[in-house]
């Protein structure tokens, strides 16, 4: 067997823990399409075919209609256990072991659905899911940034912060800040996160992608950042990149949704490389895996293939992705343990050493 193919399989079968993926873009279209028949919704597409032609990404605005256009088929605590299960189901399929998922817990609400409903469907899908596939997952609930209107931006901004610090007891991690950058600085959303802060949570916001640099300055300085959603242009401001690599605060990577929106025209402009070899802490990710075409294990197979990383920096950022978790100090260390006995195993079965 060829190197390459080896080292394919290698990382394939490699454990992984995945710290950016938003459960609503992960719902499977076939999954789609069956829940919009059991609720009566009516979609723009009546194919699987269909389906997969409408999710190829257009602009952001459209990307954004995707995203409400699931989550109207989601009605029932059945239809949420069921994605979140057949997440479940995909992650041990990519040999992944643990994810902290993103949820729009202010959407669900503005389409109608009782915050009971929703997340008794999201903790019974993570328990049958960690029953069946041994599979762990936990939740950042985050705020919508873009919205146009400032008092209904207020209310979700008042509703997600409320939800996660009640559900942190059941699964709730941390806070996120999703949607587009451009006008709606992080700055804007400090008094929320503060709260979450104080009560326990973590901060995960979203920037440096849509925005430059300064977005991210922002959710350091005034959102207490612990992780950047995405970060990746961070590159621009070398004072920013000295200063993550110091501070050891990790950029959670999704390099096929990077290319898929358009913030690099192809891999081999991506900055993944250079912050690597600043010493930038890296995570990969899938960000929204069904409606970007793409999986966890694509992205990680690229960390070879596209950016040309050798074997030893992909197993430091996929170990990043346990070590960078939300998970209790004593579990990481146990988890982190495990993935290294796992990656010395296989790497003697394939003769990887």
């Amino acid at each position: 067997m060829e190197e390459s193919q080896t080292i394919q399989r290698y990382l394939a079968a490699v454990p992984k823990a995945e710290l950016h993926v938003h459960l609503e873009g992960s719902i499977r279209p076939q999954t789609l399409l069956e829940l919009a028949r059991r609720n009566k919704v009516t979609l723009p597409f009546s194919t699987l075919e269909e389906v997969q032609l409408w999710f190829t990404f257009r602009d952001f605005e459209h990307f954004i209609q995707l995203y409400i256009t699931a989550s109207r088929c989601l009605k029932t605590a059945e239809d949420y256990e069921l994605i979140v299960y057949e997440f479940g189901e995909e992650m041990v399929r990519q040999n992944v072991r643990y994810a902290e998922v993103t949820f729009s817990a202010s959407m669900h609400d503005a389409l109608g659905v009782a915050h009971d409903t929703y997340f008794n469907g999201l903790n019974r899908g993570r328990e049958l899911a960690r029953r069946d596939f041994g599979v762990e997952i936990r939740w950042v609930f985050d705020i919508a940034r873009s919205i146009q209107d400032e008092a209904q931006r207020r209310q979700l901004a008042d509703f997600t912060t409320r939800m996660a610090i009640e559900y942190m007891h059941d699964g709730v991690v941390a806070l996120g800040l999703g949607g587009g950058e451009a006008g709606y600085p992080p700055e804007y959303f400090a008094p929320w996160f503060e709260r979450a802060l104080s009560a326990g949570l973590h901060s995960t916001p979203h920037a440096g992608e849509g925005a430059g640099p300064a977005s991210v300055w922002g959710a350091l300085h005034t959102l207490g950042a612990e992780r950047i959603g995405h970060g990746v242009r961070s590159i621009e401001d070398p004072a920013l990149i000295k200063h993550l690599a110091q501070q050891c605060i990790p950029l959670e990577i999704c390099p096929g949704s990077n290319i898929c929106l358009g913030i690099y025209p192809s891999f081999a402009a991506h900055p993944l490389p250079r912050l690597y070899a600043a010493d930038v802490q890296l995570s990969v990710n899938s960000d929204d895996p069904s409606m970007l075409n793409t999986t966890l294990n694509q992205d990680v197979e690229r960390l070879h293939s596209a950016f040309g990383l050798d074997l030893d920096a992909i197993d430091d950022i996929l170990l990043n992705g346990v070590r960078h978790s939300f998970l209790p100090a004593e579990r990481k260390l146990t988890m982190e343990t495990e993935f290294r006995l796992e990656m010395a195993h296989l790497r003697k079965e394939l003769g990887l050493l």
